[in-house]
């Protein structure tokens, strides 16, 4: 995860110094959707996570904490989406 990160990092330091060499707009905008694929793949990775251990064993508790956890998976699950 830590990895991924970085690179996103990276990249997004990539693109401010392209906007600052006033580079071709194409090229730094190819450069935004791949900086954008590496944070979305990250979110994923923490979703999938978040929901194969919180809200699992949450769920296996049941009451108020499952529904609460559930709740918040399906809101992160729409920020998701919408981005």
């Amino acid at each position: 995860m830590l990895k991924r990160l970085s690179r996103a990092e990276g990249q997004v330091r990539g693109i401010a110094r392209m906007v600052d060499n006033d580079k071709y707009c194409i090229d730094i905008l190819t450069q935004v959707s791949a900086a954008t694929s590496a944070l979305e793949t990250v979110a994923l990775s923490l979703l999938a996570d978040h929901l194969s251990h919180c809200v699992a064993e949450a769920a296996a508790e049941g009451g108020p904490v499952a529904e609460e956890k559930i709740r918040e998976a399906n809101e992160a699950i729409a920020r998701l989406v919408r981005s």
